[in-house]
């Protein structure tokens, strides 16, 4: 089997001295794993940055084995925020939740569109706003819409209206940006609850139920907005 397509970076893994094992999320396959030999040369390797998109040409001998690429840079996304930490992370978050929540060799295409749109917001200035609604939009995507307009309650304190969740444990506020999206906000401490939100969701809905860690890149993405 082989084919040529295009694909974002998602992982890469050292097999052998000179070769990496990767996982590209294609615009025609989903996602697919494959052997880069010489992945570890100067002439590969720079181009082989999370999140980069490539140019593939895929080989294999058969379904059940794993085949191999050979790769031409598409665009070299990531090395345009090597000197942002905070955006450098960002990109590994969204390919690591990428990785993690998606099948293998399922094609999916607006999937494929929505990492083309998550470089489009990163270099606005309410990029970790976007971002936050990035992760909702891929949680949708994948089949776990939540909404939280449909989940909240709301009460005005000092003249300001307040959104909350209550239950018979705790009453928790929800960023007022979550439900009016028009709603600018550039607090961090906002943001990064709605990110822990979010974060709380995808842990309680998808990754302890099939027993699996929370992605360290999303942590060091948060980690790096404190």
């Amino acid at each position: 089997m082989t084919w040529d397509d295009i694909g974002f970076l998602l992982s890469k893994n050292k097999y052998s001295e000179n070769s990496l094992i990767t996982e590209f999320y294609t615009k025609n396959y989903g996602k697919v794993s494959g052997i880069i030999f010489g992945g570890t040369s100067k002439k590969i390797k720079n181009y082989l940055q999370i999140g980069n998109k490539v140019h593939l040409n895929y080989t294999s001998k058969s379904e059940s084995k794993i085949g191999y690429f050979k790769v031409e840079i598409e665009q070299a996304l990531s090395p345009y925020y090597f000197d942002n930490q905070q955006k450098l992370t960002c990109i590994s978050s969204a390919m690591g939740l990428i990785k993690i929540l998606t099948a293998d060799s399922q094609k999916n295409e607006n999937l494929f569109s929505l990492i083309e749109k998550f470089y489009k917001f990163l270099k606005d200035d309410n990029w970790i706003k976007n971002y936050i609604f990035w992760e909702l939009e891929l949680l949708k995507l994948i089949g776990y819409d939540l909404e939280f307009h449909n989940l909240v309650d709301k009460e005005v304190i000092d003249n300001q209206i307040k959104y909350f969740t209550k239950s018979s444990v705790e009453k928790r506020i929800i960023p007022n940006f979550l439900i009016e999206k028009s709603e600018n906000s550039e607090d961090i401490s906002t943001l990064l609850n709605g990110l822990k939100l979010v974060g709380d969701y995808l842990n309680k809905t998808i990754l302890k139920p099939n027993n699996l860690n929370h992605p360290s890149s999303r942590l060091q993405f948060i980690n790096s907005l404190k």
